[in-house]
């Protein structure tokens, strides 16, 4: 994949960045019920972020959306702790330096909001996912933070930025 860039999420990538999060859910067998797949705004990304101390970010790649990423606020978590939410790569699209990229952008975009910590949440499955984030210096939680309403996802992780 070449000439890819990452770019803040318009309106007209709505549909794309819902179908793309899909995809990879049934490609993974990533349980529907009490996960992101669930989240009633799925199909209204660029509305959802659209609010303070929230971005969101997408993959592209001569003119497709490969991949997705955002930081808002954690809920329940306190002023100071967002999470990283909705990273999603097509497989094209993994293995390429892209997600630390994206987490780096993400992350600065949390320091710059005025976040002390970042919080996320993911399947036990996802190695590759669990290995780019410790690189990226989270840590493993014993317990969740907030109030995601994803009980299924039963890997936290925590940094301090």
């Amino acid at each position: 994949m070449k000439n890819w860039i990452i770019r803040e999420i318009k309106k007209e990538d709505n549909q794309a960045v819902a179908q793309l999060i899909r995809s990879v859910f049934d490609e993974m067998e990533i349980p529907k019920t009490g996960t992101a797949y669930e989240d009633s705004y799925l199909d209204l990304m660029f509305e959802e972020y659209n609010k303070p101390q929230a971005i969101y970010f997408v993959v592209e790649s001569e003119g497709e959306i490969t991949g997705c990423c955002g930081i808002a606020p954690l809920e329940t978590g306190g002023p100071k702790i967002c999470e990283l939410q909705k990273m999603y790569f097509l497989p094209k699209t993994r293995g390429l330096g892209i997600g630390s990229k994206m987490i780096a952008k993400c992350l600065e975009h949390a320091k710059n909001f005025g976040f002390e910590k970042c919080y996320l949440e993911t399947m036990p499955f996802m190695h590759a996912a669990q290995k780019l984030y410790r690189k990226s210096g989270f840590e493993y939680l014993d317990a969740p933070l907030g109030c995601t309403g994803h009980n299924s996802c039963p890997v936290w992780m925590l940094k301090e930025l």
